[in-house]
């Protein structure tokens, strides 16, 4: 043997504990290659027994109105991502996920052993909805979205009822898009021709009111307030003026007794012969001669005709009084109305132009509705015709040719380095919790010090020969201080 000392041998007398690792691996080697076999056994066994699952997905465009958002504005006031979200939770609805579970005969086995509330639960977690950004680096406008596109995709065991099932997502997808605009285009219209009926309406109804009172009030409201006096002094004139020719007519039927003139004349002649003479004078004679003949021409032309004449002018006289009389009360009325309505011009004045105020602020109301609903028109009719901001298929679901899972390598592969992660810990543990004594400064750390140290020899190398690793070393060397008899660590 020589007498070289192996240095690497007296590096590990000194107690590193990184030095000692190859012997602790090889003394507990049981704890590395049992948990190393047996994890790497269940990764295969899991990577092949494992059913296999297959992915389709679709990619949905995200594509603006084609017309200028200055002339026509979208009926749609959401963002796409919170838009998306809404139409993806009424695609992966209760009923719908049965119906399709249904329709497609999905989850044969499951459904068996397992509640529809669950299979409903494990396909919602199947079908997946991922937002494409655009952001290029500029970021995108201040509280608005980057997002172009939408990827859908679900995941099943049978690649042609993937296939089926996501082309139904597609479907629904788009069917919910374009009637939720065009709905909403259209509720918006409604509402906005109601409100312009409600506006109508009071705008009428004010108007209205404002007539009314205009009506009841017109001339107190058109003289301001002022109220002409009655002009009652050229009626009162006339009456008395046909009073006054009235009493000349009764006077002048009472002077004639209702006789003739001619008649009249000749008895005041007969009356003033009498007077001087007697009888048989021939002046009272002739003057009863007279008289007769007067009274015969009286008779022979009517004698009645001139006091009807008379009273026919007084019954006259007093229609056109009273009508005069009638005139005079209801000027005075009229007046007396004006006077009353003096008292409230001001209080009708300052009603009227409120109401006109509301009216005109209501009619500006009604022109802003009126330029709203034909804006709101325009935009139902770009959603109907398909024209504002919608979603589009780029990418249709296609039957995948190929598993997502499992990864059969991913499995393997992590068995392994699990079982050999494992079993390093185990030993590492298990050295940790019995804490043997591998070199002196262990001795020296319980404040002991050891008396000598022993080295290890070992025979010399052949001609070009080069040392082994300590690693697989240490067995041998063991063996062969075994059978020499030799120490084998400090004293």
């Amino acid at each position: 043997m020589s007498d070289s000392v192996d240095t690497e041998d007296q590096a590990a007398a000194g107690g590193g504990f990184i030095n000692y690792i190859p012997r602790i691996l090889w003394e507990r080697k049981w704890f590395v290659i049992v948990p190393f076999v047996l994890l790497s056994i269940a990764g295969i066994v899991t990577a092949f027994v494992l059913p296999r699952i297959y992915r389709s997905s679709a990619t949905l465009l995200v594509e603006s109105q084609e017309l200028p958002s200055a002339l026509v504005t979208s009926p749609i006031n959401t963002i796409i991502d919170q838009r998306i979200a809404k139409i993806r939770e009424q695609v992966l609805s209760r009923g719908d996920l049965i119906q399709l579970i249904e329709q497609n005969n999905l989850y044969e086995k499951e459904r068996r052993s397992k509640p529809l509330s669950s299979i409903v639960t494990s396909m919602q977690e199947s079908t997946k909805l991922e937002a494409v950004s655009g952001d290029l680096g500029g970021g995108g406008p201040s509280g608005g979205t980057n997002t172009i596109a939408f990827t859908m995709s679900y995941d099943y065991s049978d690649p042609a009822k993937a296939q089926a099932v996501m082309q139904s997502f597609v479907s629904r997808f788009l069917e919910i898009d374009a009637t939720t605009m065009a709905a909403q285009a259209n509720n918006t219209v409604d509402f906005l021709q109601d409100q312009a009926g409600k506006l109508t309406g009071e705008i009428n109804r004010i108007e209205g009111q404002i007539t009314s009172i205009k009506a009841r009030n017109g001339t107190a409201l058109a003289t301001g307030g002022m109220v002409m006096p009655a002009n009652t002094g050229t009626y009162s004139a006339q009456i008395a003026q046909l009073q006054s020719e009235n009493r000349q007519l009764m006077a002048q039927v009472q002077r004639s007794g209702g006789k003739d003139p001619l008649v009249q004349q000749a008895e005041s002649a007969l009356v003033a012969a009498r007077a001087v003479f007697a009888e048989s004078h021939p002046d009272v004679v002739r003057a009863k001669a007279r008289l007769q003949q007067a009274k015969e021409i009286a008779a022979s032309q009517g004698t009645g005709s001139d006091n009807s004449l008379v009273q026919s002018q007084i019954q006259a006289n007093n229609a056109q009084i009273a009508q005069l009389q009638q005139y005079r009360a209801s000027d005075e009325a009229r007046a007396a109305a004006g006077m009353a309505a003096q008292s409230r011009a001001p209080v009708l004045q300052e009603e009227v132009s409120q109401l006109e105020a509301r009216a005109s602020t209501l009619r500006d109301q009604l022109r802003e509705v009126s330029g709203n609903v034909l804006r709101a028109q325009n935009s139902a009719r770009m959603a109907q015709e398909q024209k504002g901001e919608r979603l589009s298929v780029v990418d249709p679901p296609s039957a995948p040719d190929k598993p997502v899972s499992p990864n059969r390598l991913l499995l393997i592969g992590g068995g392994i380095a699990g079982g050999l992660g494992l079993g390093l810990v185990l030993a590492l543990a298990l050295e940790f919790l019995l804490r043997p004594i591998r070199g002196v400064a262990q001795i020296q750390s319980l404040g002991l010090e050891p008396l000598a140290l022993v080295p290890t020899f070992v025979a010399d190398l052949p001609p070009g020969g080069k040392p082994r690793r300590r690693f697989f070393r240490l067995p041998a060397l063991r063996r062969r201080r075994r059978a020499a008899g030799e120490p084998q660590g400090a004293l």
